[in-house]
């Protein structure tokens, strides 16, 4: 076979080759932050001390130098298929180290984060000695 003949023959070859890999593009799944559940919301009682809403809601996302009395809990989750992603906030306020308030998306579906945003703040009751 002629080398002229041997090259048009394996262009169309190699550049198939090329485009294939490049029609489908793997895109990754990015979640970042604490995944916090409805459970997880529905444990938090006020007076709490730090420990015990460390040990039901996991270390905090964000300890701010300049608010040390509020814990915020980010998570953001973007799947592969999904332009946009989906993302959460729960904050945690603290009064002489006992719980307060918990604002944000408190109402969580079990196995997506929420969308909805609500601020609750639970009523002031005597800390239960039981925890």
């Amino acid at each position: 076979m002629n080398t002229k003949t041997m090259r048009y023959a394996l262009f169309p070859a190699i550049l198939a080759a090329l485009l294939s890999g490049c029609l489908s593009v793997y895109k990754v799944e990015v979640q970042q932050g604490n995944v916090v559940t409805q459970e997880m919301v529905d444990k938090l009682k006020p007076g709490m001390t730090r420990n015990q809403v460390r040990f039901v809601m996991g270390t905090p996302l964000v300890t701010d130098p300049f608010h040390p009395e509020r814990w915020d809990y980010y998570y953001y989750l973007r799947r592969s298929n999904e332009p946009a992603g989906e993302s959460q906030r729960v904050t945690v306020v603290f009064k002489n180290d006992t719980l307060v308030a918990v604002q944000g998306d408190t109402r969580i579906k079990s196995d997506t984060p929420a969308t909805g945003e609500s601020a609750v703040k639970p009523a002031p009751v005597k800390p239960d000695k039981s925890y």
